[in-house]
């Protein structure tokens, strides 16, 4: 799958949308509909490695993700084993006058049936990635 670039705009301080974007560990309370599960393996300085069971797409990604965080401008995940293996996301955080732009990079590598289901429906998984990101939004925004 090519390469997703998506941009969002929050009105919402930076440091507001980059807390609540990077606190993965709270995504089971505050999106449990998408997270499930989450379980944090270590964290050393700006590094975690995270056991994640992400439902996109009608199916439930079990994966082992590594989190790089520069407060607060970005947050890189790389998906290190499981159902996404080699997917990688970076997210800029910027500073407008009206609130935050999120610029999102997404590059899917997926296997087995989710690799089936993303040829029939390419813009699916990005797309509701994207609604995941947006509902981390209105939290921000509220």
């Amino acid at each position: 799958m090519p390469k997703t670039v998506f941009e969002k705009i929050v009105k919402a301080d930076r440091k507001k949308i980059f807390e609540l974007a990077t606190n993965y560990e709270n995504f089971q309370k505050i999106i449990p509909q998408y997270y499930p599960s989450v379980r944090t393996i270590s964290v050393r300085g700006n590094v975690s490695v995270v056991e994640e069971h992400l439902r996109i797409v009608g199916r439930e990604l079990v994966m082992m993700v590594k989190h790089v965080i520069d407060e607060p401008v970005l947050h890189e995940i790389f998906i290190i084993g499981g159902d996404a293996k080699g997917t990688h996301i970076i997210t800029r955080y910027e500073t407008i006058s009206h609130g935050t732009k999120m610029t999102l990079e997404v590059d899917w590598k997926l296997k087995g049936i989710m690799k089936l289901s993303d040829f029939f429906g390419k813009p699916k998984i990005s797309d509701e990635y994207s609604k995941i990101i947006d509902e981390l939004i209105v939290i921000a925004e509220s």
